[in-house]
C-alpha cells in the first residue's frame, strides 16, 4: 500500500503568527503575570521577567520554530518524529518527545473547564446576573457555587458549569476537526483582534478611572500602577523571584509545552522563522505586559486601597478575574458590557490556547498512524472527554492543582531542558544555526550563539535544581496536602503515570510499523 498523505499547512504568515501567539495568550496573561508581579516586588520583578524573556523565552522560541519545521520536512508533527529527525541513529531520542505530547493532553483536560467558566460567566454578566452580586462574600459564595463545590442560593450542583463546559468543549472539537488552515487559523484570525480590541477597551476605561472615594483621593490610577510597577530592588536578592519570573516567561510563550513544535512543522521549508518566532513572542508580551499588566491591579487598588490589594494579588488567580474584576467592574456604568468584555475576553484567551494544546496528540495519530483527521479528532475527543472528568468533579479535592503541577509547570522546565540540550548538542549548534537562518528575513545577532548553547540550558538546569532542592520532597509526599485529597491526589499521579506508559507504549507501536515501510522520499512511505 503507498501512503503519501498531504500534510497539512498554514494559509499566511498572518495566520500562524495570530496562531502562535494565540497559543501563549492565555489566561495567565491576564490573571497570573499581575498577580506574580505585585507579589515579587512590583517593578523589580519586571527586572527577572525580561532577563529571562532574552536567555530563555527567544532562544526557546527560536528553537521550537526551527526544529518543528525541520520535523516537518519529514513528515512529523510532534516531538516523538522530530527528535527523532534530528538523530536517527539513536533508537532512544524519540522517547524524551513523548513528554511533548504528554504534557499538552494533561494541561487541556483541566484547561478546557477553566475557560469554560469565562464563557458561562460571559454569559451570567451579560444578562445582569453578575451585577446583582454587591459584595466579595457574594462573588466568591457565587463561584463557588458555580464550581460545584458548595450548594448555595446561587448554584445547586454543577448543572450550569456542566453545561458551558460541554459547549466550550464542543467549540474546540469542532475548531480542531476543520484542521490547521480552515480551524486554528481562521478562529486565531478572528479571535486575537477581538481579544486585543476587549482588552484595549478595557485599558481606556481603568485609565480613565477617577478616584471613586472622594476621603480618599490618593486611590487613584497613577498610584494603582506605581502600586504594580514601582520597583521593590531587596527582592532581587531572593532566587524564589528569580524562579518565577524565569517561570512565568516559560508558561506566557507556551514553550517547553510542545505545541510551538507542532504549530512549526506545518510551516514550508522556506518559511521565516526567525521574525515570526520574534513577532509572536512580541505580540504576547504586549497582552501580557501592557494589557494584563495595566487592567486588574491598578483598577482594583482604585476601589480597594494599597492595604486590600496585596491580600488580593495573593489570593489567587481564580479570585483575580472571577471575584475582584468583576467587583470593580460592578461599580461603572454599563456594568453590563464591561462584565461580558472581560470574561470574553478571558474566554478567547482561553479558546485560542486550549486547541492548540489539542493538536499535537491529534498530529501523532495522523502522522504517525496515518488516521484520518476526522478519526484523529474523534479518537482524541472520545479520550479527553473522558480525562476531564475527575478535574470537573473532584475540583475540590486538589485534583486540577495537581494535573497543573505535573503537567504546566514540571514537565514544561524538563521539556524546555531536554530541547536545549537537544539543539545545541545533539543536533549541532552549527547546523541549527544554519536551519534558523533558512529562508529568514532578518538575522539572529551573534550572541545567542554563546546564549542558546551555555546560558540557556545552564539557566534551565538551575531552575530545575533549585526546584529540587527547595520542593521536591513537600510535593512528593504531600507534606500540604489534607489528609482527607491524599487519595485523590494518589489516584491523579497513578494516572498520570498510566497515560505516560500508554503513550509511550504507542511511539513504540509506531516505530515498529514504520520498520516494516521502505522510505520513498522526506513525505513518504511505501508500506506492504
Amino acid at each position: 500500500m503507498t501512503q503519501n498523505k498531504q500534510r497539512d499547512t498554514w494559509g499566511t504568515r498572518l495566520g500562524i503568527i495570530m496562531a502562535v501567539a494565540g497559543s501563549a495568550i492565555g489566561l495567565g496573561n491576564f490573571l497570573r503575570f499581575p498577580a506574580k508581579a505585585v507579589e515579587n516586588g512590583g517593578g523589580a520583578f519586571l527586572i527577572p521577567y525580561f532577563v529571562s524573556l532574552l536567555v530563555l523565552g527567544i532562544p526557546l522560541m527560536w528553537i521550537e520554530w526551527t526544529l518543528g519545521r525541520y520535523g516537518g520536512g519529514f513528515g512529523h508533527g510532534t516531538a516523538p518524529g522530530i527528535f527523532h529527525s534530528i538523530c536517527q541513529k539513536n533508537r532512544f531520542i524519540k522517547y524524551f518527545g513523548v513528554i511533548g505530547i504528554f504534557g499538552p493532553l494533561v494541561i487541556f483536560i483541566y484547561y478546557t473547564y477553566i475557560e469554560s467558566w469565562a464563557l458561562g460567566y460571559s454569559f451570567f454578566a451579560l444578562f445582569g446576573k453578575i451585577q446583582a452580586l454587591g459584595d466579595q462574600g457574594a462573588m466568591k459564595s457565587f463561584l463557588t457555587g458555580y464550581q460545584g463545590l458548595e450548594n448555595n442560593q446561587y448554584f445547586n450542583g454543577l448543572g450550569w458549569a456542566y453545561l458551558f463546559f460541554l459547549v466550550t468543549f464542543g467549540l474546540n472539537m469542532g475548531v480542531i476537526y476543520y484542521g490547521i488552515k480552515g480551524g486554528i487559523e481562521k478562529l486565531c484570525k478572528i479571535a486575537m483582534p477581538l481579544l486585543f480590541l476587549c482588552g484595549i477597551v478595557l485599558l481606556i476605561r481603568v485609565i480613565t478611572l477617577g478616584a471613586p472615594d472622594p476621603a480618599r483621593p490618593e486611590w487613584n490610577v497613577s498610584n494603582g500602577f506605581g502600586f504594580l510597577w514601582n520597583p521593590d530592588f531587596s527582592k532581587l536578592t531572593s532566587a524564589k523571584v528569580w524562579l518565577e519570573a524565569a517561570g512565568q516567561i516559560l508558561f506566557t510563550l507556551s514553550v517547553g509545552i510542545g505545541v510551538i513544535l507542532t504549530y512549526a512543522s506545518y510551516l514550508k521549508k522556506g518559511d521565516d522563522v526567525v521574525l515570526s518566532g520574534l513577532t509572536a513572542a512580541a505580540t504576547n508580551e504586549v497582552a501580557e505586559v501592557i494589557l494584563g499588566g495595566s487592567i486588574i491591579i491598578p483598577a482594583a487598588f482604585i476601589f480597594f486601597g494599597p492595604q486590600d490589594i496585596q491580600t488580593i494579588a495573593a489570593g489567587g488567580t481564580f479570585n483575580l478575574g472571577y471575584v475582584t474584576m468583576p467587583l470593580v467592574l460592578n461599580h461603572l456604568p454599563w456594568a453590563e458590557i464591561f462584565s461580558f468584555a472581560w470574561f470574553f475576553l478571558l474566554f478567547l484567551a482561553g479558546i485560542t490556547s486550549s486547541v492548540s494544546l489539542a493538536q499535537p496528540a491529534i498530529a501523532f495519530l495522523e502522522d504517525e498512524f496515518n488516521i484520518s483527521r476526522q478519526r484523529s479528532v474523534l479518537i482524541f475527543g472520545i479520550v479527553s472527554f473522558m480525562l476531564c472528568q475527575p478535574g470537573i468533579f473532584f475540583l475540590g479535592k486538589g485534583v486540577v492543582d495537581e494535573l497543573d503541577f505535573w503537567g504546566g509547570t514540571f514537565f514544561l522546565v524538563l521539556f524546555a531542558t531536554i530541547e536545549a540540550v537537544l539543539f545545541s548538542w545533539v543536533f549541532g549548534l552549527e547546523k541549527a544555526w544554519d536551519e534558523i537562518h533558512h529562508g529568514a528575513d532578518m538575522r539572529v545577532p551573534g550572541i545567542y550563539k554563546f546564549i542558546i548553547k551555555y546560558v540557556t540550558p545552564l539557566f534551565l538546569f538551575f531552575i530545575l535544581g533549585m526546584w529540587l532542592w527547595q520542593e521536591w520532597i513537600p510535593i512528593i509526599f504531600m507534606e500540604n496536602v489534607p489528609l482527607e485529597n491524599q487519595p485523590y491526589i494518589l489516584a491523579t499521579r497513578a494516572g498520570l503515570v498510566v497515560l505516560m506508559i500508554v503513550l509511550v507504549v504507542l511511539v513504540n507501536i509506531a516505530w515498529r510499523r514504520k520498520e516494516t515501510c521502505l522510505p520513498a522520499g522526506r513525505e513518504k512511505l511505501v508500506c506492504d
